[in-house]
């Protein structure tokens, strides 16, 4: 038996080339994939985020007198208990301490509404609006500007006692 010699001539090169090819298409998918699953994570947050605001919100006073409607853009700007609020969405305590949820999201960007609030009734909604995720692939910096996320839930005692207890 003779076993033929095959001469590799000319291709000496072609394992690295071929490798360099798929490392930088395996890399660009892991990225990707990295990407997308920080972009799904913000937008779990601030789903959460509104989600327990207007929990917290819920019992919280809207205004003197309670339910008091507010006509800038819909949102309360003069609630006693907004810092309070907003201090939950962001940071998930009213006192504003800790680290921030979710980088980048300001207190112009949480909208509170009150409507028809009394005991047991009227509802609020806390929203988050015009809200930028920021990219994190390198060599590549875009803004992508998250829809609206709104939570509304029933009035349970927004801060409100009726005028005399049975």
């Amino acid at each position: 038996m003779t076993q033929k010699r095959v001469e590799k001539r000319g291709e000496s090169g072609a394992t690295t080339l071929e490798f360099t090819f798929i490392a930088v298409t395996f890399f660009m998918m892991l990225l990707a994939i990295t990407s997308g699953a920080s972009l799904y994570f913000a937008h779990n947050v601030l789903v959460e985020s509104t989600r327990r605001g207007a929990r917290f919100a819920a019992m919280q006073a809207a205004n003197t007198p309670a339910g008091t409607l507010r006509t800038t853009n819909g949102c309360d700007t003069t609630g006693p208990s907004l810092t309070s609020i907003q201090n939950f969405v962001m940071y998930g305590n009213a006192a504003g301490t800790g680290t921030e949820l979710l980088p980048g999201l300001q207190p112009a960007n949480i909208c509170v509404e009150y409507a028809g609030f009394g005991v047991g009734t009227g509802s609020v909604s806390v929203s988050i609006i015009d809200y930028n995720y920021s990219v994190v692939i390198p060599f590549i910096s875009r803004q992508i500007t998250m829809p609206a996320n709104r939570t509304t839930v029933r009035g349970e005692s927004a801060g409100a006692f009726p005028g005399a207890c049975p």
